[in-house]
């Protein structure tokens, strides 16, 4: 059975063409709809937004640049949209990367290279774990292509096209949306093609465009007709209690440590990070060690206590033995629970696990095997 993603029963499409499957199974929206209700902003960016909130998105993590910040105020301008301000575009990444695994669906949007090659890596892993992240790019003006110009956030040079080629390898779709007349089949094409194949997708939008009106975007856009993606709600609950099983029987669990702690506090986030702190690159250190592996330490807690600056609810604690652990942990899920709270746990640098001294003798050996002959 279809899914109807956004659909609005006051829209409905004269003829029974609702939305059909297009040539090669993909998916297509019909174009010639006598729905005709009016937009609240007939424009590029206000569509891109309302397009977001119709397929599940209602959290947007972005980095503004100057050739984006035309399309924020757009995005900003709906509703039932926010957006989410991120340290760096790699965080921006990540947390669309998060979204997508809660929500079915997220979205980033970065600024033309300088950002869109910083988010790669994020959307590179999305690709791999096959989650549908729209990775949204503010891109030069439309007059600016074709021109031998050289501008800034490039590497130096008149081809605008590395971004894009450095996504076509990582996204299942890329729409570089430069003029308006096809910019509502670009979008509409690239957000479907992600629904579909749960891909990550690149679309890159000039930055004189969101603001301009344009007839493709009078009316609310159809609805996209998709078939639905739905867990298997007995074996995700199987999943996680596995999952939850096997860390509770863990000897030496190991829980990874995040960023953007500052966007954290400043949307009121009441999450627990631990930061397991080593001193160093463990892993490497056990395939194969020198000095490189050694970094000098930080005082993480101290960090994050400057990093909240006395605005919001943070709690920080620095942790050195099992004993300190359980009672920074009873804070944390008591007293402080309302909170965001940071435990920083202190390690030895050879405090590891059987298995990973295992693996890294096998990565070893398997590293420095020599040259076949000739």
């Amino acid at each position: 059975m279809d899914t109807k993603i956004g659909a609005l029963d006051k829209c409905k499409p004269a003829s029974n063409d609702i939305c059909c499957g297009g040539p090669n199974g993909t998916v297509s929206t019909l174009q010639g709809s006598s729905c005709h209700s009016a937009a609240p902003d007939a424009t590029l960016g206000r569509h891109l937004a309302r397009r977001l909130v119709q397929v599940g998105v209602n959290d947007v993590f972005s980095v503004p640049g100057d050739f984006n910040l035309t399309l924020l105020d757009h995005l900003i301008a709906e509703p039932a949209l926010n957006l989410v301000g991120c340290c760096n575009e790699l965080n921006a990444g990540y947390a669309a990367d998060g979204y997508a695994r809660s929500r079915g669906v997220g979205a980033c949007v970065v600024t033309f290279t300088v950002g869109g090659l910083s988010v790669l890596n994020a959307i590179a892993g999305a690709y791999s774990e096959n989650l549908p992240v729209i990775c949204v790019v503010g891109g030069p003006n439309s007059n600016d292509h074709g021109t031998n110009r050289v501008l800034h956030h490039t590497i130096g040079l008149p081809d605008f096209s590395q971004e894009l080629r450095c996504f076509q390898t990582v996204t299942c779709f890329q729409a570089v949306v430069n003029n308006l007349d096809d910019a509502h089949e670009l979008i509409d094409t690239a957000i479907s093609t992600a629904l579909k194949e749960s891909k990550p997708v690149y679309i890159s939008i000039s930055c004189n465009l969101p603001a301009i009106p344009h007839p493709t975007f009078s009316r609310e856009p159809v609805p996209f007709s998709l078939s639905p993606k739905l867990s298997n709600q007995m074996g995700l609950h199987a999943a996680v209690e596995a999952a939850a099983e096997f860390l509770n029987k863990a000897v030496k669990p190991v829980m990874v440590t995040a960023q953007d702690v500052s966007t954290m506090l400043q949307c009121g986030q009441k999450s627990i990070i631990f930061l397991i702190n080593n001193g160093g690159y463990t892993i490497e250190v056990e395939i194969h060690d020198g000095p490189y592996n050694v970094i000098k330490n930080w005082n993480y807690t101290a960090l994050v206590d400057a990093i909240q600056n006395g605005e919001g609810k943070c709690w920080t604690a620095k942790v050195h033995n099992e004993e300190e652990l359980v009672e920074a942990i009873a804070t944390a899920t008591g007293p402080k629970k309302d909170s965001f709270c940071f435990i920083e746990v202190i390690v030895h640098k050879d405090d590891t696990s059987k298995e990973l001294l295992e693996w890294g003798s096998r990565v070893s050996a398997a590293n420095s095997r020599p040259p076949n002959p000739q």
